[in-house]
């Protein structure tokens, strides 16, 4: 047991690899369009688990850990979690991990789908005028990935050593796993309704609205926009509409005084601007 851990531990030059040392490996191979979103995930996760501590000691276990911690299946988490399932099949390619943990990340059924996904399959979905280009971006950038899995597919099958096999497991389980993406944003951008747009006076907050908010404690400002869930991005200001600040945010004007419950306390804002 502590052969493979060692032999996990090191990547093909014999160096030990750290869990961020990995992730940046990973991400330098992403095109530009999805790298950002990419990055926010995989060091997310890496900071999860321990960004300095040696990616070959990661484990089937502490990655189905991660995916609880995920919640439902969302069309969000699935996003991430999609993010993740690379990063870890890419780990398994470059032999820094002794098996292709990708397959550990199991994400539990959100409450709301029935069987086969039927029900999320033509629901209606809202999204900012961003998100949708954002969306779309992101399909391109999967489709465009299709001729490399079919080249990893052939080199894969070309090895005669079939004993285990992993180079071409891991180019099936990509393949399916960028297949169902593909899927998930082509069924989501054929029934998505773009919102947003500029605010008439008096307007109030909705799904798309950028929002100015002081804060009546401390006088300082901080800029949010109300997104769907498929949305969020924390680093760029971007809340969801679902979540305890943008269900606060829903339905305001300039001048209102709004009291958001945090983990922290209450906190109190008063609306500056409203656009879109």
């Amino acid at each position: 047991m502590a052969d493979e851990t060692e032999g996990a531990s090191a990547g093909s030059g014999g160096e030990v690899v750290s869990l961020s040392q990995a992730a940046a490996l990973f991400l330098s191979t992403l095109p530009p369009e999805v790298h950002q979103e990419s990055q926010r995930e995989v060091y997310r996760f890496a900071r999860w688990y321990g960004a300095d501590r040696p990616i070959g000691e990661l484990r089937g276990h502490d990655v189905a850990l991660y995916a609880k911690s995920l919640g439902a299946a969302t069309a969000d988490v699935a996003r991430r979690a999609e993010v993740l399932r690379s990063f870890l099949a890419f780990a398994k390619k470059e032999a820094l991990t002794t098996t292709n943990l990708a397959t550990h990340l199991r994400l539990r059924k959100s409450p709301a789908s029935t069987e086969g996904g039927a029900a999320t399959a033509t629901t209606p979905s809202q999204l900012t005028a961003e998100g949708h280009a954002s969306l779309r971006a992101e399909l391109e950038a999967l489709k465009a990935q299709r001729p490399g899995i079919s080249e990893e597919l052939r080199q894969a099958m070309a090895d005669k050593d079939f004993r285990e096999n992993a180079p071409l497991d891991a180019a099936r389980e990509r393949q399916a796993h960028v297949e169902g993406r593909i899927r998930q944003l082509e069924t989501i951008l054929k029934h998505a309704e773009v919102v947003g747009g500029e605010a008439a006076p008096g307007a109030k907050t909705h799904l798309g609205s950028a929002v100015i908010l002081r804060d009546l404690a401390s006088g300082s400002a901080v800029r949010y926009m109300l997104v769907s869930p498929s949305e969020v991005s924390p680093a760029e200001g971007k809340i969801s509409i679902a979540s305890p600040v943008g269900k606060a945010l829903l339905n305001r004007t300039v001048g209102e005084e709004v009291e958001i419950s945090v983990p922290a306390g209450r906190l109190h804002f008063r609306i500056e601007e409203i656009w879109g």
